[in-house]
């Protein structure tokens, strides 16, 4: 049997997406996501963890991000669990965990944006929302 590396988490943003260039010119964004988990604990008491971690986005999707996410903004990234490996100018040893994106689906709007409903959910990811101006096409 092969191995199997998935990813699925959903969440908030915790920051504002972060866009770079490599040198070979691809685009790629940072999101840093929050998700949080509810439970009681043996004495019924209410806990709840927070779970913080980054994704990494590329080329066409990683502008398509930059350009539409906010902060606080519900997404669905999914992809594959990496480990990135440094060392620091003190020589000591570093580990971070990042999910390697390769769908991010938006979840909602942002919370400033103005719109007629406000449980309208907005997909994206691979394609920018459409704009006010474009027809829309009868199914």
């Amino acid at each position: 049997m092969s191995d199997y590396n998935r990813v699925i988490m959903m969440g908030r943003l915790t920051a504002k997406p972060e866009l770079r260039y490599t040198p070979s010119g691809d685009a790629v964004t940072t999101l840093r996501l929050a998700t949080s988990r509810r439970y009681k604990t043996k004495s019924g008491e209410d806990r709840e963890d927070t779970c913080f971690i980054d994704a990494s986005v590329w080329r066409k999707q990683a502008e398509t991000c930059s350009e539409y996410l906010v902060k606080g903004q519900k997404v669905l990234v999914e992809g594959s669990l990496v480990m990135r490996q440094w060392e620091t100018s003190s020589k000591e040893k570093r580990t971070n965990y990042e999910i390697q994106a390769s769908r991010v689906l938006f979840m909602e709007k942002p919370r400033n944006a103005s719109s007629a409903s406000s449980d309208e959910k907005v997909s994206g990811g691979e394609l920018p929302p459409p704009s006010e101006d474009e027809e829309e096409i009868p199914f």
